[in-house]
């Protein structure tokens, strides 16, 4: 039964590897070069956020309920301006950037499928190994780094997923800033350049998926045999 199983993993796992990797590819690459993340968008991925800044109130310097809580600022006649915040949006809740929420629509399936197939392989690598024996080992260790590698790109394509959802939380945090300092021209334009800085890491993130593609092929066919059969002879090296 566990034979049955090894021989079917393995050749679903060459499939992947030979038929399925030169495809991602192509489809990453022409993913690349498409509109959506052509770098000549980066200059309109910005939002105007629907937080209105309200007109600020005026108190008399002179008044006894001033609060010390409250930051003012004297003005050139004596009184304080007070800064509002804004506890309830007329316009309703500020959405995410509609353009970064649709790169990232159509980046975590193939960050998904990358982390799949990458457990896919690093299994099939692993039950390739041969019981430990003395001597003859280079195609072991030929093995070993391959497996190695394939942690490294999983690992990685993991993290995207990780970075995706730190981009939103910090995005969150500035905007509740904003909403509660209207005032503060900084904190509006650092969710501009947040969005833009998430437009590149994309970008990267769908370059990478690519090269990862591409480096898992081009390793696992160059080593081929002596992933299938490591203990063949030991002159061949490795790349």
């Amino acid at each position: 039964m566990m034979a049955d199983f090894k021989d079917q993993f393995s050749s679903q796992a060459e499939k992947e590897v030979f038929e399925c990797f030169p495809k991602k590819v192509v489809e990453l690459d022409e993913m690349l070069r498409g509109d959506m993340f052509s770098m000549s968008r980066m200059s309109s991925i910005s939002v105007i956020l629907n937080i209105p800044v309200p007109e600020p109130t005026i108190t008399n310097s002179h008044e006894p309920n001033l609060t010390k809580k409250r930051k003012v600022e004297e003005n050139d006649i004596g009184d304080f301006v007070q800064g509002s915040r804004v506890l309830a949006l007329p316009t309703g809740s500020v959405p995410c950037n509609a353009q970064i929420q649709e790169m990232v629509d159509q980046l975590k399936p193939s960050i998904c499928t990358l982390i799949d197939k990458c457990n896919l392989i690093k299994m099939w690598v692993q039950l390739m190994i041969p019981k430990i024996e003395d001597g003859n080992n280079f195609g072991v260790s030929v093995q070993e780094d391959a497996l190695s590698e394939i942690r490294q790109v999983e690992g990685e394509a993991a993290s995207y997923l990780d970075q995706i959802s730190r981009y939103y939380l910090t995005r969150g945090k500035i905007i509740s800033k904003v909403a509660k300092y209207p005032h503060v021209q900084d904190y509006r334009q650092s969710v501009m350049e947040l969005d833009e800085k998430e437009f590149i890491s994309l970008r990267l993130v769908l370059l990478e998926l690519r090269n990862h593609y591409t480096s898992l092929y081009d390793l696992i066919s160059k080593n081929l045999d002596k992933i299938k059969k490591p203990r063949g002879t030991n002159t061949d090296s490795m790349y």
